[in-house]
């Protein structure tokens, strides 16, 4: 079989790829190869601007079966019948870190997956925990620039750390899980996946439903203690994924079970807390979990670059029958993700393989662009409406509409009986045993012992105080012992 042919990138054959041409033997390099100026601009060029937060992530492909009837909530395509299967994306990340560093560290995990859909891609952005530090877009700058490296220093700072949580006291739930023994997973395969925000879900005769999505690991919860990470940092930098990689490839395939809580929408006003407040989850005594279906990842991608770090995940992306509800936080998500991707990747960043619709195609009159490849011109007109046959709205919402009332301007979230940012971080810290209190409190107290203000160490142990008198008087210890040794 003769030899594939070397091409430049405009298909040109290359004559030499291992000697630059020069001015004679010896001689300086000619401006005229241009198969080395072509070969280094596109070197130079080979990387993308990093995202901002989850950044270092590993992905694979699989699919998702639906094991139960949820047509009585939703009238979503993907979710109509048992058997179902639906082929998805998902990306695993660490959220604060950047591209190079380490897996096996104490941060949240990205849980982002894109479902391949008949109706259009469906993105399902969240993490490996329920809940999240803030509950309004607007802090969350703020909040990743003091979890990031300092300008000064150049590496992340306690003081920044805990200077922000000190002012936020609705992150201390969120901080207890972090702390805790769920805070460094032992690989992706052995964490559960959240979507985290609240969800609405329309069935067919346009009820609504408020929702929230458990994907609970079928390989069963493993994490590691803050000494096992660092041994393992220490030996393999790419833990989790070499982990992931490894497992697919020898045919051990992760799955994970999804289950919903759903609420009636006209439950949501008079709930004991605000449901809309991302610090917070429901308990399941008054919104059971309701199995739905089964995950599966069963292909590692070709290219890490092409498929990992080129996906892009935007939870504005929904399919009929799933629409946003009033979270704050997603509500300003729907904005920021898809405007990081065009800045990132470009405009026609859905034209990439990994994200563009595989179930269906793309039908509008987005045009041009940097990198732009649906060019009609001739057969296709760019405007709407049109007397030329072109794509025409359904006139079907996705989801049904929200109510609202009142005044435009900059509102606190509306007061429900129980909105208080320290209850549910008790309710957690009061279910776990003395030896994972132990070393919750070791974990705080190891971090928090660093801060050199003693007002921002205080308004953080005001916190724990006030989640559990038994929380904050332990932290309270363990950080005065670590501050005078």
């Amino acid at each position: 079989m003769p030899k594939r042919v070397l091409t430049t990138e405009s298909g040109a054959p290359v004559a030499d790829n291992q000697n630059s041409a020069t001015a004679g033997v010896g001689g300086p390099i000619l401006l005229q190869d241009q198969h080395l100026l072509e070969k280094l601009a596109r070197f130079n060029r080979e990387r993308i601007p990093e995202r901002v937060v989850h950044a270092r992530g590993s992905g694979a492909y699989g699919h998702f079966e639906v094991t139960d009837d949820v047509t009585g909530f939703t009238h979503a395509d993907f979710l109509s019948t048992i058997g179902k299967r639906t082929e998805v994306f998902l990306r695993f990340s660490t959220v604060a870190d950047n591209l190079g560093g380490s897996d096996a560290v104490r941060d949240p995990r990205g849980f982002a997956l894109k479902f391949y859909t008949e109706e259009g891609n469906y993105d399902l952005v969240g993490n490996n925990t329920p809940v999240f530090f803030i509950k309004d877009p607007l802090k969350f700058p703020d909040f990743i620039h003091s979890q990031k490296r300092d300008p000064f220093t150049g590496k992340q700072e306690p003081e920044n750390v805990w200077d922000f949580w000190a002012h936020a006291p609705e992150a201390t739930h969120q901080v207890t899980w972090l702390m805790g023994d769920r805070g460094i997973p032992a690989s992706y395969r052995h964490m559960n996946g959240y979507g985290s925000h609240t969800y609405q879900w329309t069935n067919e005769q346009g009820e609504a439903f408020f929702v929230k999505y458990h994907f609970k690991t079928n390989q069963g919860v493993r994490s590691l203690s803050t000494e096992q990470a660092q041994e393992i940092v220490g030996k393999d930098a790419n833990s989790h994924q070499t982990d992931l990689l490894q497992a697919i490839e020898r045919g051990v395939h992760p799955s994970w079970t999804l289950y919903v809580q759903i609420m009636p929408a006209a439950e949501a006003a008079d709930y004991r807390f605000n449901p809309f407040d991302l610090t917070k989850v429901w308990p399941h005594k008054d919104y059971p979990l309701q199995r739905v279906g089964r995950l599966v990842l069963d292909r590692n991608p070709d290219n890490v670059f092409a498929e990992v770090e080129q996906a892009a995940f935007s939870p504005n992306n929904f399919v009929p029958g799933i629409g946003p509800s009033p979270d704050k936080m997603l509500q300003g998500r729907l904005f920021a993700y898809a405007d990081a991707h065009r800045y990132r990747l470009g405009v026609n960043h859905t034209q990439l393989p990994v994200n563009a619709p595989r179930a269906t195609a793309a039908d509008n009159y987005g045009r041009d662009g940097v990198m732009a490849t649906n060019a009609y011109g001739r057969t296709r007109k760019n405007y709407e409406p049109n007397s030329f046959d072109g794509p025409v709205e359904t006139g079907r919402p996705l989801a049904s509409p929200l109510a609202v009332a009142g005044y435009t301007g900059t509102h606190e979230a509306p007061a429900h009986t129980k909105d208080d940012d320290f209850f549910q971080a008790g309710e957690l810290y009061r279910l776990m045993s003395e030896d994972e209190k132990g070393r919750l409190v070791a974990n705080i107290a190891g971090g928090l012992s660093q801060v050199s203000h003693d007002d921002i160490v205080e308004k953080n142990l005001a916190h724990f105080h006030a989640a559990d008198p038994d929380y904050g008087k332990r932290v309270e210890a363990a950080v005065r012992a670590l501050r005078e040794d």
